[in-house]
């Protein structure tokens, strides 16, 4: 696998940090998990469970090992810094200033480890103006604008089903780690990331910013191309209390369906978003609300447009396109994952579908473990 032999200490909870690790060690890389003494990390509460741990947590934590460390005494932090100084990739979540605290900072572990890779996810980055303000992610997709663009019918910010700035911000902690590891194979040198979880959002709005940034401006959300303002990028009802969408504004897809429903009149309407498209609207929705949601799917099938139905979860994950793919898995045990999305020609990754139990590697912590701790199992 690409990542064999690359040994990462993660420092870090909930989903940004993890979800970077995750790929990590799916791709090979030896991922040792620290985790506080007692109940560990968070993510292993977060219901629903099943009999080993929560679902959310073995999505974050398959492949990596744990090791307990009290990071509060003098023997827990040596162990630590220990780790660190034998590791290629550091990733920590802490707010700003705690790794510095237990002896940890990029300048402590680079003074004895002058190529690690050490990339820090914060909410708002490492100084700035909320220094060590905490926030997760629906505060962030309030802050960056993003929930003003995500309107409910009644016009008011609706909480998006997926956390999209920690998902995010682990995306752009992941390609920092593999930029940096590139880059040491010809230096020899590590380097630090800092990745703030407000500007990863942030610059994830380039598509809907350009009126901020030329007139100062809020856009009209509802006549927006993708929020709302374009017949053929909504959602529609359908007559068994379903729903479907169309999500493909190019010409050849307005005219291959407007063309298929007898209404080519009205295709110079859908030319540019916004409310003169209000017409278009309404036919898509009268004519959807007819049939079940079964019989579109049959019907849109042959046409070439951009639709889908919008399926519940238990739906999504039985998909035939992702069961053909072996996108889901189902493990040993017989419990489902997702596989890696990242799929190599040469070096397929071989991902272990087991997260460990709370403090099941310790033995890596002991005075006669080898030199290198971050041992294949």
């Amino acid at each position: 696998m690409k990542l064999e032999g690359i040994k990462v200490v993660d420092l870090s909870w909930f989903l940004p940090g993890p979800y970077l690790t995750l790929a990590l060690a799916d791709h090979g890389a030896t991922v040792i998990k620290v985790e506080p003494p007692g109940e560990g990390d968070p993510g292993r509460h977060i219901r629903p469970a099943d009999e080993r741990t929560s679902v959310f947590f073995r999505n974050m934590a398959r492949g990596k090992k744990s090791v307990v460390l009290d990071l509060k005494t003098e023997p827990g932090r040596a162990d630590l810094f220990r780790l660190c100084g034998e590791a290629d990739v550091i990733v920590e979540s802490f707010r700003p200033g705690v790794a510095a605290r237990f002896g940890i900072s990029y300048d402590a572990v680079k003074a004895v480890n002058p190529g690690v890779v050490y990339c820090s996810i914060s909410a708002f980055g490492q100084d700035g103006a909320y220094p060590g303000r905490a926030a997760h992610d629906l505060a962030l997709e309030a802050m960056t604008g993003v929930l003003s663009l995500t309107l409910g019918d009644d016009g008011r910010p609706a909480v998006p089903g997926i956390p999209i700035a920690d998902l995010v911000s682990g995306l752009h902690g992941l390609s920092g780690v593999l930029m940096a590891l590139l880059r040491r194979t010809t230096t020899g040198k590590g380097d630090y990331i800092d990745v703030s979880m407000h500007e990863a959002l942030m610059a994830s709005c380039a598509n809907v910013v350009a009126e901020a940034f030329t007139e100062g401006k809020q856009p009209d959300v509802k006549n927006q191309r993708t929020t709302g303002g374009a017949a053929f990028y909504r959602t529609y009802d359908t007559s068994d209390g379903r729903q479907l969408v169309l999500a493909g504004q190019e010409m050849k897809f307005i005219r291959n369906l407007l063309t298929a429903l007898g209404k080519p009149e009205m295709i110079p309407l859908c030319e540019w978003p916004g409310a003169h498209q209000k017409p278009v609207h309404e036919f898509l929705g009268a004519t959807f609300k007819e049939r079940p949601l079964s019989h579109w799917m049959e019907w849109l099938a042959p046409l070439d447009i951009c639709y889908g139905p919008v399926n519940t979860l238990p739906e999504a994950i039985a998909d035939p396109n992702l069961l053909k793919r072996g996108a889901i898995v189902t493990g040993d045990d017989g419990r489902k994952h997702f596989a890696p999305v990242v799929r190599f020609k040469d070096e397929p990754s071989k991902p272990l579908y087991r997260e460990p139990l709370l403090g099941e590697h310790d033995d890596l912590l002991k005075a006669d473990a080898p030199a290198n701790r971050f041992v294949a199992d």
